[in-house]
């Protein structure tokens, strides 16, 4: 199949939307398939990508908009650059956003023919408060247009059931397939943490904590802080990792407690040593879907503690590879030292990576080559545009 990704986040921006279109495409690639990706540009992206087809962007734009530092915000083509796209002989169009990017896939599936796939990824009234406007008016226009956009495409997937509900409270009633993101499984189970937890001076036989992903607001990161200065009170020799940036890392650098050391952002081809160094994987964050980060870590070995959210309640299996408790610090802390006791680290930390194995690549391209197939043997949708 040759199978055209619009999305309005690619590497190298550094979010779970692009890492997993990224593995996507290389999984689908592996089984035979050509993918080419229409993409914003990026100041720092590779001077030649095979595969990758890049539309104008705007950082003004996204500053505009409230949208991270390192989300360049997608133009619409014009008609000139539009006309050099290999559009028109796609099998299949697949978007994770209902805005530009959906808004491109359709027409250019109206252009090839091709049925168009859409994966809902975000909780957008979670990010509310990044845009410069009215809360309720945002959440007013948002609403109807992410279910208008999902009636109008011929395959809605959704990465755990908090995108399923959320679909539902905006007004959308059809079909839903659960399709969680994908994991490069081999790369977590070979890596190795000793050298990452020497870089940043934390001893090898310390209990270690870590956080791994964006600081942000959302993230609930003074809570989970607390929580950590409250398990140290009875295990003092425990370390805390958070490792990422965004704009929460300031204040939560001004409120850490003793024990904590903030690594800034790392490569992701440096995640998977980074989560194998840690013991465990602590997140008070209650708005999760069902992050790269949390799959990652199981894949790793490190048992999640989590405040609950949609992505614990999907992800964790109870007293086994993790544990699910309330956003306080102390509910968290209690959660935390379970999870550290000599009796539970072991076998939770083995049963994360058997817990990982479902959301491996090769599993997940298959899977998502099925969905294809399947759309395509229907045939598109032919509804009017938005």
């Amino acid at each position: 199949m040759r199978v055209g990704i619009v999305t309005a986040t690619y590497l190298p921006s550094r979010n779970g939307v692009a890492t997993s279109t990224a593995l996507f495409a290389r999984g689908l690639r592996e089984r035979g398939h050509e993918v080419r990706i229409f993409a914003p540009r990026h100041p720092q992206m590779p001077p030649h990508e095979d595969g990758v087809y890049r539309l104008n962007s705007s950082f003004a734009g996204a500053r505009a908009l409230g949208a991270p530092a390192d989300y360049p915000v997608m133009l619409a083509p014009g008609p000139l650059l539009t006309s050099r796209l290999p559009l028109r002989d796609l099998d299949v169009l697949h978007t994770m956003h209902p805005f530009l990017a959906g808004q491109l896939a359709r027409t250019w599936g109206r252009l090839s023919g091709a049925p168009v796939v859409y994966t809902a990824h975000t909780q957008y009234e979670q990010y509310l408060h990044y845009a410069p406007l009215p809360k309720r008016f945002s959440r007013a226009v948002v609403r109807p247009h992410v279910a208008a956009f999902a009636r109008r495409v011929d395959a809605v997937l959704a990465p755990g059931r908090a995108m399923v509900e959320m679909l539902r409270e905006y007004g959308y009633a059809g079909q839903v397939d659960l399709f969680p993101n994908p994991v490069d499984l081999a790369s977590f189970q070979a890596a190795q943490g000793r050298a990452f937890r020497a870089e940043f001076h934390v001893p090898q036989d310390a209990p270690l904590v870590m956080y791994l992903g964006r600081l942000a607001p959302e993230k609930n990161l003074g809570v989970m802080l607390r929580a950590f200065d409250q398990a140290r009170a009875s295990r003092p020799e425990l370390r805390l990792l958070v490792v990422g940036d965004g704009p929460g890392r300031q204040e939560a650098q001004l409120e850490a407690p003793e024990g904590v050391s903030f690594t800034g952002p790392v490569p992701y081809a440096r995640v998977p040593e980074a989560l194998a160094a840690a013991d465990v994987f602590l997140t008070a964050s209650t708005s999760e879907v069902l992050p790269m980060s949390m799959i990652e870590a199981l894949a790793a070995g490190a048992p999640l503690v989590a405040a609950r959210s949609p992505a614990a309640l999907d992800l964790i299996d109870e007293g086994n590879n993790g544990t699910v408790r309330g956003a306080s610090p102390a509910e968290l802390a209690a959660g935390l030292l379970e999870a550290l006791h000599p009796d539970h680290l072991a076998p939770w930390q083995a049963q994360a990576r058997r817990s990982a194995t479902q959301y491996d690549l090769r599993t997940r391209a298959a899977a998502l080559e099925e969905v294809y197939e399947r759309v395509r043997a229907r045939g598109p949708r032919r509804s009017a545009a938005l």
